[in-house]
């Protein structure tokens, strides 16, 4: 390809001319430089001087199946070839959207029949934010248009989603954030819950601030609660056994919709196709993206539950939103040979009996006992790891997120790619990692924070 024509040196700097990132200070990556990845293969990534680097972090939470699958790109090309694009507008369809559509009904909830299209998890959150409220008009109740989210939940950047995430720092650079929508305390247990209460009691407590916003707003005037199963960018924060079946009861005594944000944990994260299977959740809207090809074609899918669905059909008039790219042939076209291949290679399984115990193991057993780390947790193939710099009080290095910085850069430096949030390191690895792979990790993780130490004992 044309990149190969120039140095790092070169990229860099055009990278610099009139490239802007997603969540960076554009300042400090322009005196840094940015690291160009260049190609990738099965759990690895390779940057432009030929270093590989085991990818933690499945690109960005989403390439279950690993790069390199020549059947995804045959599948992207086959179908360019035969109908690159039409719209689902004009009362139009195209049959890679329809077939993906029956797909995705066979390995949902039973409850969930129908599926919304768009391009990224941001804008499926925003359609289930305007389905949602569309709903209740529908049935009569204009008013009850408030949303309950929480605090440090992340759902997306664009102004709905922004609006619906509990990320602070974001709110504050939007200026002026969807109105209606209050969030609440995370299920967080390891910060928030009090000297000697049980992680079952906490999950009740968490529960209840749902139950509390709801009675403070009216019950008449709250749309639905909104949440990840396993909070992911905002830390992997796994929420205790007593937590969603109690917010499950809830929303139902009040009548409150439930709305799920699997775009982080869908398509065979937790071991099951969907988060809501291994929690025992049953949601009104589910949205989901991200693994949903692989990362290899820009898609989201919002599944929805059977009741909004006989709401929209049996009373009719028109959902007033939709996006260019809805079921795009393409993108569909390489989403339906995705999910083939997880089925094809039982990941899901795999990541349900094998892997994910084994990966559970391996960080309590190789991680959790070293000196900075708190607190190990993970579900399915996805983990975290908290950084502290006492392990008996839980008191963290300062200033916030150095130490995880620090440590993310020590583990690229062995290879291996880390995400850094907050005091916490994030795992979420592609489905196909193996027990080999996994003690790789834990090998290079674990050097990294020897280093890591190191210089922040220096500090």
């Amino acid at each position: 390809m044309t990149y190969q024509n120039y140095s790092l040196k070169q990229l860099q700097q055009i990278d610099a001319a009139h490239h802007l990132h997603p969540f960076t200070d554009h300042k400090e990556l322009r005196e840094a430089g940015s690291r160009i990845i260049t190609r990738a293969n099965g759990p690895f990534i390779y940057d432009s001087e030929g270093t590989e680097i085991l990818d933690g972090m499945a690109g960005l939470w989403c390439v279950n199946i690993g790069y390199g699958r020549d059947e995804l790109a045959e599948a992207a090309y086959a179908q360019m070839k035969e109908l690159p694009y039409y719209n689902s507008f004009f009362k139009c369809s195209t049959p890679t959207p329809v077939l993906l559509s029956k797909k995705l009904a066979e390995i949902a909830p039973k409850h969930i029949n129908q599926v919304f299209y768009g391009s990224s998890g941001s804008e499926a959150n925003d359609t289930a934010l305007r389905l949602v409220r569309h709903y209740w008009v529908l049935e009569g109740k204009p008013e009850k248009n408030r949303i309950i989210s929480r605090k440090m939940a992340y759902h997306g950047s664009t102004v709905a989603a922004t609006s619906l995430g509990g990320m602070d720092a974001m709110h504050k650079q939007l200026g002026g954030a969807v109105p209606n929508i209050v969030h609440v305390m995370m299920p967080y247990a390891y910060e928030l819950a009090l000297p000697g209460e049980s992680d079952h009691d906490f999950g009740l407590r968490a529960a209840k601030a749902v139950e509390d916003a709801i009675l403070e707003a009216g019950a008449d005037k709250v749309a639905a609660f909104i949440g990840e199963p396993v909070m992911g960018a905002g830390g992997v924060k796994i929420p205790p056994v007593s937590y969603w079946p109690e917010v499950q009861r809830i929303c139902r005594k009040y009548d409150v919709l439930l709305m799920l944000d699997e775009v982080i944990t869908g398509y065979g994260r937790t071991g099951e196709w969907f988060a809501s299977q291994t929690l025992g959740i049953e949601p009104d809207t589910i949205t989901t993206a991200k693994a949903l090809t692989s990362g290899y074609q820009p898609l989201s899918a919002l599944l929805v539950g059977d009741r909004i669905a006989a709401t929209l059909v049996g009373k009719g008039g028109e959902f007033n939103h939709g996006y260019t790219y809805s079921g795009h042939p393409v993108a569909c076209a390489v989403a339906l040979k995705n999910l083939e291949i997880i089925e094809r290679e039982g990941l899901v399984d795999r990541v349900r009996n094998d892997t994910g115990p084994y990966f559970a193991k391996a960080l309590q057993e190789r991680i959790a006992g070293h000196d900075l780390v708190g607190e190990v947790r993970s579900i399915g193939l996805m983990g975290a790891i908290e950084i502290v710099k006492d392990k008996a009080t839980k008191e963290r290095f300062l200033p916030s997120g150095s130490a995880a910085v620090t440590l993310r850069d020590h583990a690229i430096a062995q290879g291996m790619m880390l995400r850094a949030t907050g005091d916490t390191m994030i795992l979420s690895p592609p489905l196909i990692w193996t027990r080999d792979t996994i003690d790789m990790a834990c090998e290079r993780i674990s050097k990294a924070l020897d280093l890591a130490q190191a210089d922040l004992r220096k500090r």
